[in-house]
């Protein structure tokens, strides 16, 4: 085989191919009952699952058995980037079958925040001790749950920020800031042990790294140089969108709250504040408006 080659792992191939499948099932389902998965949503999704592909089955996959530096960029294609588009691309309808199962209700407890960050970080740290790295290196099963982990850990990571499921009343976008800095911190310290650690932490890569003639400190000191400008750059996309997303709902809190004053409703900015963080903004300004109408047939 060649060493750009592209690669095929069935243990890989098949959950990911039943997610995508599972996903277009539903959304279709819901789009016939007049409830349609927003576009840009289905976008995200696809281009997470595409994403997950491209970093397995293309030769990125391949080269991530040789050089340390691709086996981060592979690993932060699914963990991190992928992860955030899949989350993007899911609503509660779309969980609704999911979560109707007691077993898996029960497991949203793993998408609080203060659950979420352990997890992940953990997640990272414990496959990125050096025997584990390497048992997991041309070992199927063990790379395949290197892999699944890493995905469905970085899926938890971001639920809090950007998901679907309901958060704690606590973690307000203040909150969010402070969780995104605290992810991006812990890539921060993993990034520069691997920068300056002066030893080579996983020598099973000497064969890869002859073949492309770089050499094992510099392999992995770029691969640590790699997860510090790509968590920098995820950072700020993170960050643009959670000022966005303040100002915005900062606007949508006040129409609520004038509207309801001009129908003569009692509207609180607390409540307002609250549907609008849950995303039932459009919901409440329906019962405003329907208040109104009630009004007016009386």
């Amino acid at each position: 085989m060649g060493h750009a080659a592209a690669t095929f792992a069935p243990l890989e191939a098949v959950p990911l191919t039943v997610a995508a499948l599972l996903y277009a099932r539903r959304a279709t389902t819901l789009a016939s009952r007049g409830r349609p998965v927003p576009l840009w949503r289905q976008v995200c999704f696809g281009s997470g699952v595409a994403l997950v592909a491209i970093a397995l089955f293309s030769p990125i996959g391949h080269m991530a058995e040789e050089l340390v530096l691709m086996h981060m960029v592979e690993h932060l294609l699914i963990a991190d980037i992928a992860a955030l588009l899949l989350v993007l691309g899911l609503t509660g309808p779309l969980l609704q079958p999911i979560l109707a199962i007691p077993a898996f209700d029960r497991l949203r407890v793993l998408a609080h925040p203060a659950v979420a960050f352990p997890l992940w970080a953990a997640n990272l740290y414990f496959w990125h001790i050096p025997a584990l790295y390497e048992a997991a290196y041309g070992a199927a099963p063990v790379h395949a749950l290197e892999h699944g982990s890493f995905l469905v850990f970085g899926c938890l990571m971001w639920m809090p920020v950007v998901g679907p499921l309901p958060v704690p009343a606590w973690f307000g976008n203040g909150w969010r800031l402070g969780y995104i800095l605290a992810v991006r911190f812990a890539g921060v310290i993993l990034g520069n042990v691997l920068m300056w650690s002066g030893a080579v932490l996983y020598p099973r890569y000497a064969a890869g790294e002859a073949y492309w003639g770089i050499q094992p400190l510099a392999d992995q000191s770029t691969a640590g140089a790699i997860m510090m400008v790509e968590g920098t750059f995820v950072a700020l996309g993170a960050f643009a969108w959670l000022f966005f997303r303040t100002a915005q709902q900062g606007t949508e809190r006040q129409r609520l709250v004038e509207l309801a004053e001009r129908q003569g409703i009692a509207l609180d900015e607390g409540r307002a504040a609250r549907a609008v963080a849950a995303g039932q903004g459009a919901l409440l300004e329906e019962r405003l408006l329907a208040g109104r109408d009630d009004r007016e047939r009386a």
